[in-house]
């Protein structure tokens, strides 16, 4: 696939953090309007990678481009500035602030919540109502799901080009798993690109358009989703389990 149909790729990269070398030379590619999931056993360097792309850590070596740029050099509030939101593990969110601050916070266009596009917000609210009713309560105060999807809320309440996301459905109820899959799927719909760490396969194969696998630093596997949903010895030797 071309780079114009790619909205992002990482090319030979390799990333150091202090001692210990961690990417060994990773190729990955994230086509235009699709959900590329990002599949390994833990410990394979997938958070590493998607923390090299915001810039959280440089990569010693080879590129990572972003809509044609080259951003591997640029420091992380310079890549959110060109419309990517990052979702990290550990959501990231104010736990003191409501959750009506918590999304003026991530609104850089607006200096009250008045200010944040309506219409956008009722979509986000049709998306999570839970953002929705607890507008004002205290963000700290919220279940583990409801702070995933406040922290995605946050990510999307401005339009976005990408979205990357870390392992959201971990630690999430199977309802709130289901509400996940919906929303993403909407979001897909909407024509945002998503970069997604998984490791819920229930939650991969009914979500990836995409997928490449990490082992050991490296991407050892890529291709559709479908096709590896349906090949049971590939996921074994892959993932070492089944779909």
């Amino acid at each position: 696939m071309s780079e114009a149909q790619n909205l992002l790729e990482l090319r030979g990269v390799h990333t150091h953090i202090g001692a210990y070398h961690i990417l060994h030379g990773v190729d990955l590619a994230v086509p235009r309007g699709e959900l590329t999931m990002l599949l390994g056993r833990n410990g394979a360097g997938k958070t590493t990678t998607l923390r090299t792309i915001m810039g959280l850590w440089q990569a010693s070596e080879g590129s990572v481009h972003f809509d044609g740029r080259d951003i591997g050099r640029l420091h992380t509030p310079h890549i959110a500035g060109l419309d990517i939101a990052y979702v990290p593990e550990n959501m990231g969110i104010f736990a003191d602030l409501t959750v009506k601050e918590n999304m003026l916070l991530a609104a850089r266009r607006a200096r009250t919540a008045a200010q944040i596009d309506e219409q956008r917000l009722q979509w986000i609210f049709g998306l999570f109502p839970a953002v929705q009713k607890f507008w004002n309560h205290p963000a700290g105060k919220l279940s583990g799901g409801q702070k995933q999807m406040l922290a995605v809320s946050r990510a999307i309440v401005e339009p976005r080009k990408l979205l990357i996301i870390d392992e959201p459905s971990k630690g999430l109820a199977p309802v709130m798993i289901n509400n996940m899959i919906d929303a993403f799927a909407q979001l897909k719909a909407s024509g945002v690109t998503i970069l997604l760490v998984e490791q819920n396969i229930h939650f991969a194969k009914r979500l990836g358009d995409s997928v490449a696998v990490m082992d050991d630093g490296r991407v050892v596997h890529a291709g559709r989703m479908a096709e590896l949903a349906e090949d049971e010895a590939l996921q074994r030797s892959l993932l070492g389990l089944a779909l």
